[in-house]
């Protein structure tokens, strides 16, 4: 299986790259070849490759910026997502978009299934939505996934940031009124490559759609993850900070964040039959790397 990944720095696809699965090829293209704030036709350049699959996880992700930056956030998130996928079914082949959590508004108090109404409350969340109905409108072959939190060895993340920070101060402020549930970035990239099988293998439409993909063990609290990260760190030697708890109206950021954003992945596990271990084994496995 032949995957053609969009984005060559993203989190999600450099754990694509890093994995050794038999039988699958991983192709990341990005920019100079592909740019999604110019997006355009990209049907020949993606024939060039012969893929079976097209999975896109390149995004524009910063959340705060993308309240002054809203045209960049939406020529990514939305206009470059529906171009991809438009040209994944010009030339018949199934497209993964990854979403998030964050098309809800936080107003729920048990996990979000795929059926609950968005309102999401940001520029992130709303270009992130306005890419989920760009690749639906273009192709009937396609899965959305929405996941959350996503750390990994990789670029800028909340874990490595707190562990950055452990380095430097003795306690460190953490939110600790939002909650969700931290997913690692090879968590998500292993799940990926069972999807696209089960796309490739089989044209089933229950197997198409909107899914949501998460670790288990959740919701917690970003001070309830940063807790875990450290006593992890600490076990293996590593930086170690307090953690004082604070809530969300004591850091203001420009861009609001869902007070709730857990969601409720059984329709993958039913459809799919994926399920993501734990997020505390998650963190145990990214640190292991560092």
């Amino acid at each position: 299986m032949k995957c053609l990944v969009i984005g060559n720095n993203g989190q999600i696809a450099q754990s694509l790259s890093s994995m050794c699965v038999q039988d699958v090829e991983i192709i990341r293209v990005g920019r100079p070849d592909i740019d999604l704030l110019k997006p355009k036709d990209f049907a020949s350049f993606f024939l060039s490759f012969s893929p079976d699959v097209i999975i896109n996880p390149a995004a524009y992700t910063a959340v705060d910026k993308a309240e002054d930056e809203p045209e960049i956030a939406f020529s990514i998130n939305a206009e470059g997502a529906g171009a991809i996928a438009k040209a994944a079914d010009s030339i018949g082949i199934p497209c993964i978009y990854i979403s998030t959590d964050y098309v809800f508004d936080g107003l729920s108090r048990t996990p979000i299934d795929e059926f609950s109404p968005t309102n999401p409350l940001n520029i992130y969340g709303k270009s992130k939505l306005a890419g989920e109905e760009k690749v639906a409108s273009y192709t009937n072959n396609y899965v959305i996934l929405r996941t959350a939190w996503v750390y990994s060895i990789f670029g800028s993340n909340f874990l490595l940031s707190m562990l950055r920070l452990a380095k430097e101060r003795r306690e460190i402020s953490v939110v600790c009124d939002q909650f969700g549930t931290p997913t690692s970035a090879l968590q998500i990239a292993r799940a990926i490559i069972q999807i696209a099988h089960n796309l490739i293998e089989n044209s089933d439409t229950s197997l198409r759609g909107i899914f949501h993909m998460t670790a288990d063990g959740g919701p917690v609290s970003w001070a309830d993850f940063a807790e875990y990260i450290f006593w992890e760190s600490a076990e293996r030697g590593g930086p170690y900070s307090k953690v004082y708890r604070i809530f969300t109206k004591q850091y203001p950021t420009k861009a609001h964040r869902p007070a709730y954003s857990c969601l409720d992945c059984s329709k993958l596990a039913n459809t799919h039959n994926i399920r993501i271990s734990t997020w505390k084994e998650g963190v145990r496995n990214i640190l292991v790397n560092i």
